[in-house]
């Protein structure tokens, strides 16, 4: 899989070259894109995005994902930095579920939960990929078969995950899974974004607005309590834009549990057909702005909190605390066990489908 080919298409172009190699011998390539004003680098590892480029109001660009400049590190402890997370985001309490009356279990791999699909998730396969170019969009094509009983899960999983990057320079992802058993799935996308460019320092001052009447409350691990709560009079209240930090140090017990922000808002539009704005974050210094829609009902806001200064990134400099936040599309944690939660199980015959498009711009 070494060497270089390439795909272009006006204004944009999807480039592959070399970028390591496993323990196990396995190549593993990154992808180029670059169209609309964004440049995009994906790797066959983990789907993951190593970087993402956009330029601020002045035309300088910068990358705003954080991630690592080589395959050891991904390998050696990423956390998700920029991956495909399958087959199941987020946590599924004691690493157990019940589906038509079969109990599963799953690894458990944060404390004495289940989180992102287990230790050796999605994040951590090599995926088929494909460039493609379809009028004035370019894109990758990434497919992976997971296994019956892979990390415990029930069914052949085919999985299905386009980045696409528009004419317009947004990043759209589509996802899509069939099964020949009934089975869970929810998908994401695991980027830590700091629109200031990544090693900049802390995302406090990027100033987020999520459409989001309600939250749900965790327990000390991390897990849903039940039903959701209302945000307003919370730190979590960002149904008005506001700085990241101004309320990450407010004395709440929901914050004690998840040392700033690490919860499933519950989307005020719910779960739709189409893509619907539910977010935007922006960088009143440099200008550039992030607006993110989905086919979604919740959004995972994590603040960033478990960065310790123990990871060199892609630049050369440490990551911590608060140096980035994710914004993770997805259904509710724990929904196989939460029959009130929109519903996470694909049977044979149907199509698991969810889009979610990243808006740039300052």
């Amino acid at each position: 899989m070494s060497g270089t080919s390439e795909a272009a298409v006006e204004g944009g172009k999807a480039v592959r070259t070399f970028f390591g190699r496993l323990a196990d011998g396995a190549e593993v390539s990154s992808w180029s894109l670059e169209n609309g004003g964004t440049r995009l680098r994906v790797l066959d590892y983990g789907g993951i995005v190593q970087s993402l480029e956009i330029p601020d109001r002045h035309g300088r660009y910068a990358n705003v994902s954080l991630g690592f400049g080589g395959i050891e590190d991904y390998v050696a402890g990423s956390p998700y930095f920029g991956a495909l997370i399958g087959r199941f985001g987020n946590r599924i309490a004691e690493g157990r579920f019940t589906l038509d009356g079969e109990s599963h279990r799953l690894p458990r791999n944060d404390g004495a939960h289940s989180l992102h699909g287990g230790d050796e998730g999605f994040d951590r396969r090599v995926w088929q990929a494909e460039p493609f170019t379809e009028g004035p969009d370019v894109g990758l094509r990434l497919r992976l078969t997971s296994p019956d009983g892979d990390m415990g899960y029930p069914g052949t999983l085919q999985a299905h995950v386009t980045y696409t990057l528009t004419a317009d320079g947004d990043w759209r992802i589509d996802y899509e899974a069939t099964t020949d058993r009934a089975t869970v799935v929810n998908l994401t996308s695991h980027v830590y974004w700091n629109l200031a460019g990544e090693g900049s320092g802390s995302v406090h001052d990027h100033e987020l607005e999520i459409a989001a009447s309600r939250y749900l409350p965790v327990d000390a691990g991390l897990i849903p309590t039940g039903e959701p709560a209302d945000v307003d009079g919370t730190p979590f209240d960002f149904r008005t834009a506001k700085p990241v930090g101004r309320d990450l140090r407010v004395a709440h017990e929901q914050s004690l549990h998840s040392k700033g922000v690490d919860h499933n808002y519950v989307l005020d539009k719910g779960l739709t057909d189409r893509p619907e704005p539910v977010a935007v974050l922006r960088d009143p210094a440099s200008g550039r702005t992030l607006t993110i829609a989905t086919t979604e009902p919740g959004m995972q806001f994590y603040s960033g909190n478990f960065l310790d200064g123990g990871l060199v990134g892609s630049g050369g400099r440490t990551y911590r605390q608060g140096d980035a936040l994710c914004l993770e599309t997805q259904h509710f944690p724990d929904s196989p066990n939460r029959p009130d939660f929109p519903s996470t199980v694909l049977r044979p015959g149907e199509v698991y489908r969810t889009t979610t498009v990243h808006s740039f711009g300052v």
